[in-house]
């Protein structure tokens, strides 16, 4: 991948996945349906729900933000960053490999919960890290160039 467009839709397949989780919450939070599971499957409960609701929306608008420049390959985060982009990278596997393991502890503390129990914040974490891979991924790529 090359050019910034193919990494924005990346970067929006992403962004579309994080919204559904934000999404999915605030509608168990509201409705309550059966449909969907409970609160505490959706919530690791580190940070209070008044405050978790508008970070996620802050976070959305900046992956937004984001997504749109290397969409429209213009603007402030299509900028090449080589050696940003190569801290990106790293900090994204630091994050998911931290996420593994939140899973291995969490299966071991829980086993009655296995496999899916409680891993819908880790999953999306995952999304996150997935976002934060591609985007490094584009500004590392011009430290060979």
């Amino acid at each position: 991948m090359q050019n910034p467009p193919l990494y924005g839709y990346v970067l929006w397949f992403f962004l579309v996945l994080f919204s559904f989780r934000v999404i999915g919450q605030v509608i168990v939070v509201l409705f309550h349906p059966s449909c969907l599971p409970p609160m505490p499957q959706w919530y690791s409960g580190l940070l209070p729900y008044r405050f978790l609701l508008p970070t996620q929306i802050t976070l959305i608008l900046l992956m937004g933000a984001m997504a749109y420049d290397f969409t429209q390959n213009e603007g402030f985060f299509v900028m090449p960053r080589p050696s940003m982009g190569q801290r990106v990278v790293w900090f994204s596997f630091v994050y998911f490999g931290s996420m593994v393991m939140r899973y291995i502890i969490r299966m071991k503390r829980h086993p009655d919960q296995r496999w899916l129990g409680g891993t819908i914040p880790i999953i999306f974490h995952c999304v996150l890290a997935g976002f934060l891979y591609t985007f490094g991924a584009y500004h590392a790529r011009f430290l060979s160039q």
